[in-house]
């Protein structure tokens, strides 16, 4: 009974301590809402431009974006496909309220949606998309909570769909230096490096890796990995 009792206890100190860390990420990322997009032209706009290069997305098709950020790859994302269906997620509300009305007012015709959520708990039914992309997210989380994001991906990918993701590099020994060292200061907004552990990870969760492709923009390296269920 003792062992049980502490057990729960650990369970509930566990999952406290994971929503504690959502908050703070979600307030960090509400905060830097308004000035998020000179990050993601700075640092990220040249791999968001892989990725539509290596997702294969085609007009008509479903598409989810995970972590919309400051929303300069969703209105990619809907620019090409400004057919079909096209939904982001962000933990921000601003972040995601901010992307649906800039992306509404430049592409008014387009099937878009864009909500506040929960990658490791997504609203969506099973097999709903052809193609999920997620950029620069998968460090704000523990190992745990990956493996539950990527089966959540999984889950809600249609038989054959594919998953791309960028991840940051860990190609670079004296940027990954400077990073150990921001993360101290701010895991909330810069979690931890990933690249390294998503193969087995990926594997873990039933992706198989079809496609890969190193980026560095203003010195900051990144990883476009695309996968397939």
């Amino acid at each position: 009974m003792q062992l049980l009792k502490k057990l729960d206890y650990e369970i509930v100190a566990l999952t406290r301590d994971r929503e504690t860390i959502a908050a703070r990420t979600r307030r960090v990322y509400d905060v830097l809402s308004t000035i998020y997009p000179l990050s993601t032209y700075c640092f990220h706009s040249r791999a968001h431009k892989r990725v539509l290069e290596s997702a294969g997305i085609r007009d008509g098709m479903s598409v989810l974006e995970v972590a919309t950020g400051s929303g300069e790859m969703f209105r990619r994302l809907v620019r090409a496909n400004p057919g079909g269906k096209t939904v982001g997620l962000d933990l921000s509300p601003r972040m995601a309220a901010r992307t649906l009305k800039q992306v509404r007012r430049d592409f008014p015709s387009a099937w878009t949606e864009c909500q506040a959520g929960d990658a490791r708990y997504l609203p969506f039914q099973n097999s709903t998309f052809d193609s999920i992309v997620c950029c620069y997210m998968l460090e704000l989380f523990s190992t745990d909570d990956i493996l539950l994001t990527l089966s959540e991906f999984h889950r809600v990918l249609k038989h054959r769909g594919t998953f791309t993701m960028v991840l940051i590099g860990q190609n670079g020994p004296v940027f990954n230096r400077l990073y150990k060292v921001a993360t101290r200061m701010a895991p909330a907004f810069w979690g931890q490096q990933v690249e390294l552990r998503m193969p087995e990870l990926l594997e873990g969760c039933d992706f198989r890796i079809i496609g890969e492709r190193h980026v560095v923009q203003s010195g900051y390296p990144s990883r476009v990995v695309t996968v397939m269920k």
